[in-house]
């Protein structure tokens, strides 16, 4: 873990040559193993960036299964996007070290963190630290309700870059920006351009990016790293879209 990964420096490349990359989420939960094998086949042809695996609830333990099935099937890199310590296992490439910096629940600021620690210095995975910010996306989110938080309000991008530079001044090398899973609106590109604008570290952005234009936006607005999850599991034919339109 010690120093800076690749994974990472991918990142920062990105926000430094102002070129976004494009990640897929997929949920453990929700992909039988044949949808793995054609998600990932497809993600590889398509020119993703990043694989993100992970959830805010975990109903069945297939992490293992789907992180050996996405390594077989393709060669992209497999970043954890974990919902809590259950979520970690040391066959991925890396973890986005999650602290919900937009929340005031101290578990998932740093207790819940403090549980994983241990087994995280001792894995091989690229730890990263992420400043991760919940924002409203106009309705309920199963994380708002798991984290026992309240969204960053829609249109209020100060109160987002106020955070996100507290973050970074904590030593986070990532912000994150997440109208959350199935969200109506994503996060607006003021807000994004607001928040880019004056951090010095990657902005990854995700949730409620249904369609190309609306990645196409996100990118455009300055996200360095594009995360989309639901759309491509309602339709994966939106796949190429999606990349190019981040491209």
């Amino acid at each position: 873990m010690a120093g800076v990964g690749k994974i990472y420096q991918r990142m920062q490349v990105a926000k430094d040559s102002g070129h976004s990359c494009f990640a897929l989420l997929a949920d453990p939960d929700k992909a039988n193993e044949a949808q793995l094998v054609t998600l990932a086949r497809q993600s590889d042809a398509a020119g993703v960036d990043f694989l993100f695996l992970g959830g805010s609830l975990l109903m069945a333990d297939r992490l293992a299964l789907c992180l050996k099935v996405l390594r077989d099937a393709c060669s992209l890199p497999i970043v954890l996007f974990p919902g809590s310590p259950m979520q970690i296992n040391h066959q991925a490439d890396a973890l986005l070290f999650l602290s919900l910096i937009s929340g005031r629940n101290p578990e998932l600021l740093i207790g819940q963190q403090v549980v994983s620690a241990p087994y995280l210095h001792r894995s091989p995975l690229e730890v990263i630290g992420t400043g991760y910010m919940l924002i409203d996306g106009g309705q309920p989110t199963t994380v708002s309700y798991m984290s026992h938080t309240t969204p960053i309000p829609h249109d209020k991008p100060d109160i987002a870059l106020a955070t996100a530079l507290a973050g970074e001044m904590l030593g986070l090398r990532l912000a994150y920006l997440d109208a959350g899973s199935g969200a109506q609106r994503p996060v607006s590109a003021e807000m994004i351009r607001r928040v880019s604008n004056e951090i010095s570290v990657p902005l990854l952005t995700g949730g409620g990016i249904r369609t190309p234009e609306l990645a196409r936006q996100a990118a455009h607005a300055g996200a360095d790293v594009v995360v989309v999850g639901n759309a491509i599991e309602r339709d994966i034919g939106l796949l190429r879209e999606m990349v190019a339109a981040v491209r």
